[in-house]
């Protein structure tokens, strides 16, 4: 049995439908479809229901779930030891994050790989999402991890989506607005506004929904907006991810006219990464599945 095959599958049950599951899994949607087949005819069971609102799993595919992921996990566990014991996690991954995925999802990770291999090392470029996937193009970066443009993937960039977070407002606790339960675009078009420097994400959508925002301060990282709220510059636009750059009597409110801020992983198409950078990437994925499952991120 190929292993990839139940990796497919199990994206198909996480994700609701073979297109995002191919998204997920960085391969076209017949790619997908095919090898779930032949992953049924191998097991002679059926394990997936189709219709138009989606994918799920048959009642034979939910029994086989937990021994399916298990699969998985022995397989990535045994690739990893492989490596490390190759000579894989030596040399330097380079990495591009916003401030966000920088604290919350890159951090995390190499932290864990520096304390079990100490012969690998990391450059890790913070800017906006624009700038660092044009580093990514260039080929000065191995991938980045990055929240999503309004515009599309250049030419040459793949992005596979990881995780999304509501965008809302932060406050001063004493601020008129902190007892709202939600706030608007159209409530922001009269207050001072702190966000995020020209070309990331987040002053994108700003500009995009309120025509002639007041800005006040654009700031470099998301500490760095919360501490000019917090000393009264303004009211702060950024997506709620819990962070150790939190900072007491603040309130975070969210915009009910928002969509929800995506962060993704991008990479240059058609290209084979190094094995460490390979398996950073794996890494940094499973963190963000574990961010997507925590309560009350």
């Amino acid at each position: 049995m190929r292993v990839e095959r139940v990796r497919y599958f199990l994206a198909a049950i996480e994700t609701g439908s073979l297109r995002a599951a191919a998204a997920r899994c960085e391969v076209s949607q017949p790619t997908v479809g095919q090898q779930i087949a032949l992953l049924e005819e191998e097991l002679d069971v059926v394990l997936l229901t189709r219709s138009r609102h989606g994918v799920r799993p048959t009642a034979a595919g939910q029994a086989l779930l937990g021994q399916l992921r298990a699969l998985v996990t022995a397989e990535e566990q045994l690739r990893e030891s492989a490596m490390a014991a190759g000579g894989a996690y030596h040399g330097t991954v380079r990495i591009g994050a916003v401030s966000v995925t920088a604290e919350t999802i890159v951090a995390p990770v190499v932290g864990r790989l520096r304390k079990q291999h100490a012969g690998l090392r990391f450059s890790v470029r913070e800017g906006g999402s624009a700038e660092v996937e044009r580093a990514v193009l260039d080929g000065e970066l191995d991938f980045a991890v990055v929240t999503v443009p309004i515009s599309a993937a250049a030419s040459g960039l793949h992005r596979v989506p990881l995780v999304s977070a509501p965008m809302g407002i932060y406050a001063r606790a004493d601020h008129p607005l902190a007892g709202r339960e939600h706030l608007s675009w159209r409530d922001l078009e009269t207050w001072p506004i702190v966000t995020m420097r020209k070309g990331t994400t987040l002053w994108e959508f700003l500009h995009r929904n309120v025509s002639s925002p007041d800005i006040v301060v654009e700031a470099m990282s998301a500490r760095t907006l919360k501490v000019m709220v917090a000393e009264s510059a303004g009211l702060g636009i950024l997506a709620q991810f819990r962070t150790s750059s939190d900072i007491p009597d603040l309130v975070w409110i969210p915009l009910r006219d928002a969509d929800p801020v995506q962060i993704c992983l991008t990479h240059r198409q058609n290209t084979q990464p190094s094995r460490a950078a390979h398996i950073v990437r794996q890494l940094i994925r499973a963190k963000a599945d574990e961010l997507a499952a925590a309560p009350g991120r």
